[in-house]
C-alpha cells in the first residue's frame, strides 16, 4: 500500500499530485519551522527548499522537532534533511546551511516557489524576506511569535493587517509600514496576552537578545501544524477552483 494512500483518501488523486507539484520554500527551522516542515512533507509536499544556518542547542529541548541529545551541536538543516528523507526518500529537496541577508533573500524570491513559509524568528531577515516575497508576488504564510503563549486554541490565521497583542508582529508591521505595505501577508498569531513574568531580562546582551522568553512545549508545534495546514489547503485550493 503507498503511504500515500490515506490522503488520497481525504484529498482525492488530483489533490495528491497537486501536493506532489508544488516547490515549498520553508525558512528557519526551529521550534515553528521544522514541524511545518515535517506535517509538509507527511503531506505529500514533493519539493522543498530548507533555510536556516543555525546549530541545535540543549535550551531547544523542551519545543523543538530536531532537538534531541543526539542532535546538540548539528546543523538544523542538516537534521531535518534525514528526517525528511527519512519519510520521502523520492523528495526533490534543497538544503541552505546560511544566514539569509537582503541579497540572498532577493535572489530566493526569484525563484518560482509555490508557497514560502517564514519561520524566522530574526526581525530584519524576517521582515526582508516578507517585503520581497510581496513585491514579488509570491504565496506567503508567517510565523508571529509563539514565546510566552499558553493556549492553543486562540491561535488566528489573519492578514497581517488584523494581528494584535502581539509584539513580533507589533514591530514587524511597523518596519513594514515604513516600506510601505501595510497588508497583503498571512500570518499565524496568537492575541493571547503575555505575561511579564513570562520574560527573564538578562544584564547583558546575549546572542543580540535583551530578553529571554519562557516557552511550553507544545505552542511551537501548533503554530507549524497551523502554517503547514494554511500551505496545504491553499495549494488545494487551486485544484477545486478549476
Amino acid at each position: 500500500m503507498d503511504w500515500k494512500s490515506r490522503t488520497e483518501i481525504l484529498i482525492g488523486k488530483e489533490g495528491v499530485e497537486r501536493l506532489a507539484n508544488a516547490h515549498v520554500l520553508v525558512v528557519g527551522l526551529g521550534g515553528v519551522g521544522a514541524y511545518t516542515a515535517e506535517q509538509l512533507v507527511r503531506a505529500g509536499i514533493g519539493n522543498m527548499t530548507i533555510v536556516d544556518s543555525d546549530i541545535v542547542n540543549i535550551t531547544n529541548k523542551n519545543r523543538q522537532l530536531l532537538a534531541l541529545d543526539s542532535t546538540i551541536g548539528r546543523y538544523k538543516t542538516e537534521v531535518m534533511a534525514e528526517r525528511i528523507k527519512d519519510i520521502n526518500p523520492d523528495i526533490n529537496l534543497h538544503v541552505m546551511t546560511q544566514y539569509l541577508k537582503e541579497q540572498s533573500i532577493i535572489d530566493l524570491m526569484q525563484q518560482p516557489f509555490d508557497f514560502v513559509v517564514d519561520a524566522i524568528d530574526t526581525l530584519a531577515p524576517k521582515v526582508f524576506l516578507l517585503y520581497y516575497a510581496v513585491k514579488n508576488a509570491r504565496n506567503i504564510v508567517s510565523c508571529m511569535g509563539a514565546g510566552g503563549k499558553f493556549f492553543p486554541e486562540k491561535i488566528e490565521i489573519v492578514d497581517i493587517s488584523k494581528s494584535y497583542n502581539c509584539r513580533l508582529a507589533f514591530y514587524i508591521r511597523k518596519r513594514l509600514h515604513r516600506l510601505g505595505i501595510r497588508e497583503g501577508i498571512t500570518v499565524v498569531f496568537s492575541p493571547e496576552k503575555v505575561s511579564d513574568d513570562a520574560f527573564i531580562v538578562e544584564d547583558e546582551k546575549v546572542d543580540n537578545k535583551v530578553a529571554t522568553v519562557g516557552t511550553i512545549s507544545y505552542m511551537p508545534a501548533v503554530f507549524g501544524c497551523f502554517c503547514a495546514s494554511y500551505v496545504i489547503n491553499s495549494l488545494l485550493a487551486e485544484v477545486t477552483e478549476k
